[in-house]
């Protein structure tokens, strides 16, 4: 005997636009970020209330393109400048459970 098969329609949930952040208006939040040359900072070197050299704070908006964040770096770090440099982007953030961080490789670009 023969399996039936039965395929049900499902309804697809469009994503609803999000508005676009006025910027004149809506106050700016704290971006800490941490560069390094040559390879990305170590989970463990965030550890302990510990946190890396060669902070940069940055004041952006919920709206940013990483491509403006890289811009912002590059203002800072002239080594962020030269031809051919990747800027790899990570997010590090504290599990609160396990009473850990967390580091998550989010996307690189080419500068």
């Amino acid at each position: 005997m023969a399996a039936a098969s039965v395929i049900a329609p499902v309804a697809v949930k469009e994503k609803t636009p999000v508005p676009p952040i006025d910027r004149k208006e809506v106050c700016p939040f704290l971006l800490r970020v941490f560069t390094n040359t040559g390879r990305p900072y170590h989970i463990s070197e965030f550890s302990r209330g510990n946190l890396p050299p060669n902070q940069v704070s940055i004041y952006t908006w919920m709206d940013a393109t990483l491509k403006e964040l890289a811009g912002l770096i590059k203002q800072m770090n002239p080594d962020a400048r030269r031809k051919g440099t990747f800027i790899d982007f990570y997010v590090v953030f504290p599990q609160v459970l396990q009473g850990k961080y967390v580091q998550r490789h989010w996307q690189y670009l080419c500068g």
